[in-house]
C-alpha cells in the first residue's frame, strides 16, 4: 500500500519540468521536492530520496515503505530507552527500512541503510499492528513503539497505525532522530504519547558529518516537549562529541526547554563503518553524565 502526503502544507511538492544530470547525461522530466525533512530531495520520476523510503511516483512524493515491516518485537519500555514512561511495562516495537541520516556507527544499519529490494520485510496493515498490540496486553504490552529505523521517513504509516492504537486505548511511542519538518510533527502529535529523540551532539559541525542539522532537531525537541513525554539520548563517540564543555552546553540548553527532560548518555561500541574506534571508556560516560547533571535532574547512563 502506498500513500501520498496528505496535509496540504506537507503535500506542497515543487513539481517542474527540468534538466537533471543522471550518470553524466542530462534528462528532462517531472521533478518533485520531498518536504518531509530538511534535505528536500528533488527527485525525478522513479527516483528515491536519500532516506531510501520515499520516492517520486508519477510526479508525486509517496511513502514507498508503507506497511513494509522489517522488525517486530515485544520489548521492555526501558530498551527504547524510556525511564520515566510506564516503567516496567512492555511495548510492541515495529520498524521498517530507511533513514535520512548517515551515521557511520548505526547499530541498525542492516535496515536503516537498506532499501526495499535488499532487505527482508513483511507487509502489514495498520489494523494488523494495532490488533497485535491489543492481543499482547496480557503480556504487559501498553501499545506500539515506532523504532529500529527512522520512522519519520514513513510517517504516514506511523500516523495511520497510531490513530488505531489510540482507538484501542493504548499508547504510542516514537523513537526518532528528530530530523523532520514541523508540519510532519504536527500531524503526528495528536497520536504520540512519548518520544525518545536522538540528540547526536551539540555542534552543527558534528551534525553535518551525519547529514543532519542541529537546529532542526532542537526545533523538533522544543515543539515535541510541549505536547508529550520526551526523553533524549546522546551516544558518546570518542573524539567526536565527548568533551565536557559540549555536554554542559547541551544540558544547559535542554534545561532551558524543560529541566524535567530525561537525558540518556550512552556508550559507543564499534559498529557499521566506524570500527576503527574503541568503545567509549565507561568512566568517560560517567564523567559526562555528571557534567550534564549540573543542569538536569534526570541523567542516566546506557550500555555501561
Amino acid at each position: 500500500m502506498k500513500t501520498e502526503i496528505s496535509k496540504e502544507e506537507i503535500s506542497k511538492t515543487e513539481i517542474s519540468k527540468e534538466e537533471i544530470s543522471s550518470n553524466g547525461r542530462k534528462i528532462v522530466g517531472t521533478a518533485a521536492a520531498c518536504p518531509v525533512c530538511p534535505h528536500h530531495c528533488r527527485l525525478m520520476d522513479g527516483q528515491y530520496g536519500r532516506c531510501g523510503a520515499r520516492k517520486n511516483e508519477n510526479g508525486k512524493i509517496i511513502c514507498d515503505n508503507y506497511g513494509k515491516v522489517t522488525a517486530l518485537a515485544l520489548d521492555p519500555i526501558e530498551k527504547k530507552p524510556l525511564r520515566h514512561f510506564f516503567p516496567g511495562s512492555m511495548i510492541l516495537s515495529v520498524g521498517s527500512y530507511g533513514c535520512n541520516l548517515s551515521c557511520p556507527f548505526c547499530q541498525n544499519h542492516e535496515i536503516s541503510m537498506a532499501r526495499s529490494e535488499n532487505t527482508g520485510w513483511r507487509m502489514m496493515r495498520p489494523e494488523e499492528i494495532a490488533d497485535l498490540a491489543e492481543d499482547c496486553r496480557g503480556r504487559g504490552n501498553i501499545g506500539v513503539a515506532f523504532t529500529y529505523n527512522e520512522p519519520l521517513a514513513g510517517y504516514e504509516f506511523v500516523r495511520d497505525t497510531a490513530r488505531l492504537v489510540h482507538e484501542r486505548g493504548m499508547k504510542n511511542v516514537l523513537v526518532t532522530n528528530g530530523t523532520a519538518k514541523l508540519p510532519v510533527l504536527e500531524e503526528l502529535l495528536p497520536y504520540i504519547d512519548a518520544m525518545n529523540i536522538d540528540l547526536k551532539g551539540f555542534t552543527e559541525e558534528y551534525y553535518r558529518k551525519l547529514g543532519g542539522s542541529l537546529e532542526t532537531v532542537k526545533e523538533f525537541i522544543r515543539r515535541a516537549a510541549k505536547e508529550c513525554h520526551v526523553e533524549l539520548t546522546t551516544l558518546i563517540v570518542p573524539g567526536e562529541n565527548d568533551s565536557a564543555e559540549e555536554m554542559e552546553r547541551e544540558a544547559e540548553w535542554i534545561a532551558s526547554v524543560d529541566s524535567e527532560i530525561v537525558l540518556h548518555v550512552t556508550r559507543f561500541f564499534p559498529r557499521y563503518r566506524m570500527t576503527d574506534r574503541k568503545a567509549t571508556d565507561v568512566e568517560e560516560v560517567y564523567r559526562l553524565r555528571d557534567a550534564a547533571g549540573k543542569y538536569l535532574k534526570y541523567v542516566y547512563t546506557g550500555n555501561c
